[in-house]
């Protein structure tokens, strides 16, 4: 299905950052995980600001519109196509980790959810930002199964070793390329992983 999405030339969520990734990246230190990174844009804009990012995705299609798009803003990314649902990020290897929009089933979301806060490094950042459960009304975008969709307490609960910076459910504009467009209900989280710091 993501292949098929994003053959097409146009980039399906624009070529421009997340608003909420933009606001915060201050906050990110590398090596850093984007998951579900789809066609590049925020992978391009967190290398723009000097971190190493590795972008994850199923779409082969998809990353290579990601490697164009930043070949194109003359930075580097690396990528790897993965299946999110049996996806084993390397323990303690990455100072951040972002997901954007990646929705999974709750059974899968959990396990990977685990891994991720083991992937991280002490002080590592975990910033996420996602359709809750009230988007399911809307025709603005993201899944149109209840399961896929967020709930802040949910992720809170996902992430116990980690300290919460930012947790909220709030209504805002989303303009991402054409299938991310107008007024829309979403989770905004950012935790930090608890441990001493190297």
């Amino acid at each position: 299905m993501w292949d098929e999405r994003y053959a097409d030339k146009e980039y399906v969520y624009g070529t421009e950052p997340n608003a909420f990734l933009a606001e915060h990246v201050g906050l990110l230190k590398g090596p850093v995980l984007s998951l579900a990174e789809g066609e590049g844009r925020n992978a391009v804009f967190v290398a723009g600001r000097g971190l190493d990012v590795l972008g994850v995705d199923g779409s082969a299609v998809g990353l290579e519109k990601a490697q164009n798009l930043a070949r194109n803003r003359g930075v580097a990314i690396r990528t790897e196509q993965v299946d999110l649902a049996t996806y084993e990020p390397p323990v303690q290897a990455f100072g951040a980790v972002v997901s954007i929009f990646a929705h999974l089933p709750s059974p899968l979301r959990k396990r990977l959810h685990g891994l991720v806060e083991q992937s991280l490094v002490p002080g590592g950042i975990f910033l996420l930002e996602g359709y809750s459960k009230n988007q399911i009304h809307r025709d603005t975008g993201g899944p149109g199964n209840l399961d896929m969709l967020l709930a802040r307490e949910d992720i809170e609960r996902e992430f116990p070793g980690c300290e919460v910076l930012l947790s909220q459910e709030i209504e805002r504009e989303v303009v991402e390329g054409k299938a991310h467009n107008g007024m829309a209900s979403v989770v905004q989280f950012i935790a930090r992983k608890k441990g001493t710091i190297s």
